[in-house]
């Protein structure tokens, strides 16, 4: 009698168990359990705000960042130049910012593009709309005369022209302030008019004692 009630206990006991694992595993409801799937530690669920995601930027977006690529690429390229060219340690200290500003701000744009499924201009490829052309850039026969140049002489061609660069980055930028939708593109774009404008200022007082 007394084996026949513990055997009965036994198999009331396993089957609460078995329940209580079907519940659990079920979200007690047949729904997955409050947090998986859903951001939780080790979810492989993206963010619902991640950075850069499709469908946050527009045209002129993709255009901003496809364009400033290379513009920035030829102000690193003549920035370069002036850590063996140039005689100023005013115009070596301002091309070492520049460098180091924009390098970073090539690789920020390259990820958009990428996360945004649009091309990322490879050095010296052209795309669709470049033939509109880059306010600022210089031609090829400016830069090998600046590469050609030493001193002081390259000093004011490297003023001169990164001016005018300065000044098409800072027209590409308020054109993406004014049709862009990426609150990211946005932000550098206006990070850009500060940065560059307060550049050129210092530039022309460089250029204007030498």
């Amino acid at each position: 009698m007394i084996t026949r009630t513990l055997a009965r206990r036994a198999a009331l006991a396993g089957a609460t168990v078995t329940v209580a694992l079907a519940l659990t595993a079920c979200g007690g409801d047949g729904h997955p359990a409050p947090g998986a799937g859903h951001g939780a530690p080790g979810s492989s669920a993206p963010a619902a705000t991640a950075s850069g995601a499709a469908g946050d930027a527009g045209e002129a977006d993709a255009m901003f960042a496809q364009m400033m690529i290379p513009h920035h690429r030829q102000a690193v390229e003549m920035a370069d130049l002036a850590a063996t060219r140039a005689a100023d340690p005013e115009v070596k200290r301002l091309a070492g910012e520049i460098r180091a500003a924009q390098a970073p701000e090539i690789a920020t744009m390259s990820g958009w593009l990428s996360a945004w499924g649009r091309p990322v201009p490879s050095p010296g490829a052209e795309l669709p709309h470049m033939d509109h052309g880059m306010p600022g850039m210089m031609s090829d026969a400016e830069m090998a005369r600046l590469a050609a140049a030493s001193g002081r002489e390259f000093d004011r061609q490297f003023l001169t022209m990164m001016i005018a660069h300065h000044e098409g980055a800072v027209t590409m930028a308020r054109e993406e302030l004014s049709r862009g939708v990426n609150a990211e593109a946005k932000a550098l774009a206006g990070q850009i008019v500060a940065t560059q404008q307060a550049e050129i200022d210092t530039m022309r007082k460089i250029l204007g004692r030498l």
